[in-house]
């Protein structure tokens, strides 16, 4: 059964978790669900051994504090 990528980005959106994995073969059906998920910019991977990706997601992005 595949992952439900688009629940875990509002999972992570949501604090609920702090990031998961996805591998070399997820990667197509997680793509699907990246280029759909409204704050995308904010979900930030980065890349480990073997071709996974670590995604979590960048709460202060956007969040410009300079007057």
């Amino acid at each position: 059964m595949d992952k439900d990528y688009t629940d875990l980005m509002n999972q992570l959106k949501d604090k609920k978790i702090d990031s998961f994995t996805v591998t070399p073969a997820e990667f197509p059906a997680f793509q699907r669900a990246f280029m759909a998920f409204e704050t995308r910019k904010r979900v930030v991977g980065q890349a480990e051994k073997n071709g996974q990706l670590i995604y979590h997601y960048d709460h202060d992005a956007g969040e410009d504090t300079e007057s």
